[in-house]
């Protein structure tokens, strides 16, 4: 299907958000959304919540930012976050837009390619998909017992790996080193705030694809955390640091990586204030994807000593949590527990935040399987659209100067109760 079928199905959206954008424009004399600006554009944060092949919604909301002259520095995410993350960050410098390149891969790729299993593996997934009878998964599973027990997983993901390191190829990334260069900004890029001074930061701007070690039971940023895991952490591909954070547990092969630096020597400072582990360092880890542990990590960009020159903006696939879990049979069972594991850290730190209530949109999805990777064209532009809506629904709520407002109050609060350091800095 074209990329125009994408676009017209986004048009409504596009045009309520313009609406919403003029007046709020037309009240307060100018759209602001964000203090870091160039002569065209707005610059904001994003975190993206993981959620399979759900993830071609998130695209949507990006679209409709995107063409309010929105466009994104620090980005992050976990499993299908994690790929658009490091997409977004790969596909040209920050004040370009990145849509079109995004869909045009989206429109090529026929997504059932991923499940590369054998055909006992894909034979169960297709019963999965089908919600089929009891007996019927007793069947299929029993011809799946190798796969789970010699590989831990029923479809290798070679072909993703492959795909993701084909699109970064594209656009010149074959490195850590390469992502690095692309992500430095200098005085040329032409950032600002809106005081004037330059924004330039001396660091890269951050992409954090957020995953799973589950041999040392860490929570994993990667490529930040890359030093403790590879010898040469600069060297290696950013298509694997997504691979690992899509390893849908049972579903992919966990994503391993060995010879690790100073491999059974203790881990030392470097492990313990990254993740806390204290032990010796493994020879081998095993990573599953970011979702176990963090699904939507919200707080990777968070500081709590300064009100921020931009906001994070989060988008959700799913409604906020205001419908208690259907559980009729066991398979409805465990899928509420899968869930409760994966958003409870994420909830957690939005109940203890709440100003980050006023960042997050919600991308309705309920009708979609986020494991059907043989989604129809129309059904990939639908859900397009409908993160096209969210992010119009989003932009007609969102008021930068109370978000600020709002931080600057906490910020007190903070202060007055020594909860954090003194600090009367707005960065």
């Amino acid at each position: 299907m074209a990329i125009h079928a994408y676009y017209d199905a986004a048009e409504a959206s596009l045009q309520a958000a313009r609406t919403s954008v003029a007046a709020r424009g037309a009240r307060t004399g100018s759209w602001q959304i964000s203090d870091v600006i160039d002569a065209d554009h707005q610059y904001v944060d994003l975190v993206m919540e993981g959620g399979g092949v759900l993830g071609i919604a998130l695209i949507g909301y990006v679209y409709v930012l995107e063409e309010l002259g929105v466009r994104f520095l620090q980005v992050g995410g976990t499993s299908a976050g994690s790929i658009n993350a490091l997409l977004m960050a790969a596909a040209g410098p920050v004040q370009e837009k990145k849509t079109e390149w995004l869909l045009t891969q989206l429109t090529t790729q026929n997504l059932y390619e991923f499940v590369d299993g054998d055909d006992d593996a894909r034979d169960f997934v297709k019963v999965l998909l089908e919600n089929g009878r009891l007996l019927k998964y007793l069947w299929k599973g029993s011809q799946i017992i190798d796969n789970l027990t010699q590989d831990f997983g029923l479809n290798p993901g070679h072909a993703f790996h492959a795909w993701l390191r084909r699109l970064l190829a594209e656009r010149g990334i074959a490195s850590v080193r390469d992502l690095t260069t692309l992500r430095t900004l200098t005085a040329a890029d032409g950032l600002h705030l809106r005081t004037g001074e330059v924004y330039a930061p001396a660091a890269p701007i951050r992409v954090a694809l957020v995953t799973a070690d589950v041999t040392t039971e860490s929570k994993v940023i990667f490529p930040e955390m890359a030093p403790l895991y590879y010898q040469e952490p600069n060297e290696v591909n950013p298509a694997d640091f997504v691979r690992a954070s899509m390893s849908v547990p049972l579903f992919f092969h966990p994503y391993q990586v060995s010879s690790l630096p100073r491999s059974g020597q203790p881990g030392g400072v470097a492990w313990e204030q990254a993740t806390g582990y204290q032990g010796l360092i493994p020879e081998t880890v095993f990573f599953v994807d970011g979702g176990i542990m963090s699904n939507f990590p919200i707080d990777v960009f968070h500081c709590h000593y300064a009100v921020p020159k931009c906001p994070t903006f989060g988008v959700k696939l799913g409604q906020s949590r205001n419908r208690p879990n259907s559980v009729g049979k066991l398979t409805s069972l465990l899928g509420a527990v899968f869930n409760s594991a994966r958003h409870v850290h994420d909830y957690d730190f939005i109940t203890h935040h709440p100003d980050y209530r006023l960042l997050v949109s919600y991308v309705e999805t309920s009708r979609f399987n986020w494991l059907d990777f043989s989604l129809s064209e129309q059904t990939k532009v639908e859900l397009f659209a409908e993160g096209a809506r969210a992010a119009a629904n989003f932009v007609a709520q969102f008021d930068w100067e109370g978000y600020k407002q709002v931080r600057r109050q906490l910020l007190k609060a903070y202060q007055v109760t020594n909860a954090i350091k003194p600090s009367t800095s707005i960065s």
